[in-house]
């Protein structure tokens, strides 16, 4: 069987590694590997979008080693996502 995660798993392994954080984790395909990603953080202010998606990459180093195969981002700090209504 092949190993899976979970949108919760996602979610909880990011605010765990970026304490402040919201994360929210939807499976894209129904297979819990393929996922979109919002994670809203003060940590990104003054960061450019590689630096941001960095971040999240080093907290999912470990899925992003089998079970976790693509994941679409979008970080955001907390006024940016005010300003976007999310």
């Amino acid at each position: 069987m092949k190993w899976m995660i979970q949108a919760t798993e996602i979610e909880r392994l990011v605010t765990a590694a970026m304490p402040g954080a919201r994360a929210r984790a939807r499976d894209l395909t129904g297979t819990l590997d393929h996922y979109e990603l919002l994670v809203v953080s003060a940590e990104f202010s003054a960061k450019s979008l590689v630096e941001r998606h960095r971040l999240v990459y080093a907290a999912l180093a470990e899925p992003l080693k089998g079970p976790l195969h693509a994941l679409t981002l979008k970080t955001l700090t907390p006024e940016e996502a005010t300003k976007q209504g999310v």
